[in-house]
């Protein structure tokens, strides 16, 4: 008998949070074309395409989604959650800090109704000021934008029909098909020649009745992703078409999005060649239980179900495969055994590099109820734990789309870089704290240190997106694998918690590698 992941519960409870924003100097500007793709120093650049299992840049480089979910637009807040605490530049600026690269953007297809209107933004003490009066597509523009100026790429999910729930098809009766192709065409037309907008994922977790080469018009999720993504890159054709699974394939079932077993016999084939990334869900026992948790053999029967779900895509080099949505509290040991038994499938960065499956964990936000996120409540603190789980896959991120100044290698010019250092909260006994690490000469940057002295007795408890060493109180951080390749003008995070708190903000030096 089969088990589906139920609705998630969004809890919208608006809490205050005292935050210093993460300070940076924006990215440097980077074109959108193949040209300066093929002079860029690190992959990512322009748009994207596939070959085989891989996802390449615009000059051909290989290029790995190592991301995070951000929802709320798909909600009745209309607008990703978390502004009622913080200001979206400084939770991207975060993001970016802890080596996530991608965001995925869930979305209802309410936002494009004239009379929606995003709501629970802070607009106080400066905090999200210049999204006061913008509607809902052009608060996301004002993320793209800034996304992109971090060197962070993202994909718009259509998460809903409406804000009240998820459907099983990719059409209601209020709703119809004609408005959700209408809807990803007004999306793709929108963001065309913005390639910090790498793609869009059709449609969420369809699941029974939907099927997978089935042939019926109403119920072929094969066959709608077709017309839908032929209707994308007929105003869009750069963008990558994101392709979700279903529950149920020749009797049997699995994770709603998550049953890719079709697609080999039956691939979805569109009018734009090298387009098409096949994307799983999967989820751990906070969520749903499924057999295989059960299984004598748990964790090692893993490898075999995530390669006869979708894992075969990858395996047999037909087409790239994202894992768009995972996660789990952590509150089980089986939970545990799966994240890292899960990480461990998705191919380690340091020995695979982009030849690997590529991913968007579930969430970045606190408030999924069934999963927890990487922030905890307080929508400022990083569940290191969690995050920590992850290290391993985390990947570069990618050249700016933005529209800073700066320019390209300078050719023997001295490397060069500075570092500012924010806490981002302090309770007395102990305190968080983030260092921004910013590239001010005219080269790229192969590596990073910072060093500072406090002038109390703190102590480094933990560290993320940097090794350190501490010698009385002088410390010494070093970048992490994956990202000590920082562009010119561009920047890179780390953070770290210490006791006891008050100790002020050091004066901090950075040296270029």
């Amino acid at each position: 008998m089969f088990r589906f992941r139920g609705l998630r519960r969004t809890l919208c409870v608006v809490a205050a949070a005292l935050l210093l924003p993460l300070a940076g100097v924006r990215a440097a500007h980077a074109a959108d074309t193949a040209s300066a793709a093929s002079a860029a120093d690190a992959p990512g650049a322009g748009y994207w395409h596939t070959s085989g299992r891989q996802i390449l840049d615009a000059a051909g480089q290989p290029v790995r989604i190592a991301g995070i979910n951000w929802f709320g637009f798909e909600t009745a807040n209309y607008v990703v959650h978390g502004l009622w605490s913080r200001d979206y530049k400084s939770m991207i600026d975060q993001m970016k800090s802890l080596g996530y690269n991608t965001i995925r953007l869930p979305y209802s297809d309410d936002i494009f109704k004239s009379g929606t209107v995003p709501n629970s933004i802070d607009f106080s003490s400066g905090k999200n000021a210049d999204l006061q009066g913008l509607n809902s597509l052009q608060i996301m523009d004002k993320l793209v934008a800034y996304a992109g100026q971090d060197g962070l790429k993202v994909i718009l999910d259509r998460h809903r029909p409406d804000a009240s729930a998820q459907s099983a098809l990719w059409y209601t009766s209020s709703v119809p098909e004609s408005t959700w192709i209408a809807n990803l065409r007004s999306l793709a037309t929108r963001y065309a020649g913005q390639s910090t907008v790498i793609g869009i994922d059709l449609h969420n977790e369809p699941h029974d009745p939907a099927c997978w080469g089935c042939g019926d018009v109403a119920t072929d999720w094969r066959l709608a992703a077709e017309r839908a993504g032929n209707a994308v890159l007929s105003v869009n054709p750069d963008l990558l078409i994101f392709v979700e699974g279903v529950q149920t394939y020749a009797g049997v079932s699995g994770w709603w999005g998550g049953n890719l077993m079709g697609a080999g016999q039956y691939p979805v084939e569109l009018n734009v060649p090298n387009r098409v990334v096949y994307s799983a869900h999967d989820y751990a026992t906070s969520v749903a239980q499924q057999s295989w948790f059960s299984d004598p053999s748990f964790p090692a029967n893993m490898p075999g179900v995530w390669d006869k779900y979708w894992g075969y895509l990858f395996r047999q080099n037909i087409a790239p495969v994202w894992v768009g949505e995972f996660g789990t509290t952590l509150a089980s040991t089986v939970d545990q055994k799966w994240l890292a038994a899960l990480v461990s499938y998705l191919r380690p960065t340091s020995t695979y590099g982009a030849d690997s499956f590529q991913w968007t964990f579930w969430s970045w936000n606190p408030n999924s109820g069934d999963t927890g996120g990487i922030l905890k409540d307080d929508w400022v603190t990083v569940d290191t734990v969690k995050d920590g789980y992850l290290a391993s896959v985390k990947a570069a991120g990618f050249p700016s789309t933005g529209t800073g100044t700066g320019g390209g290698d300078g050719g023997g010019s001295t490397a060069a870089c500075t570092a500012s250092y924010t806490v981002t909260s302090d309770w007395g006994t102990g305190f968080n704290a983030a260092v921004t690490v910013t590239n001010t000469g005219a080269s790229a940057l192969k590596s990073w240190q910072v060093k500072w002295t406090w002038t109390g007795a703190q102590q480094i408890t933990n560290m993320w997106n940097a090794t350190y060493t501490q010698s009385g109180a002088s410390v010494t951080a070093v970048n992490a694998d994956h990202n000590g390749s920082v562009g010119v003008g561009g920047s890179a995070s780390f953070g770290f918690g210490g006791a006891p708190g008050g100790g002020g903000v050091p004066g901090v030096s950075c040296t270029a590698g």
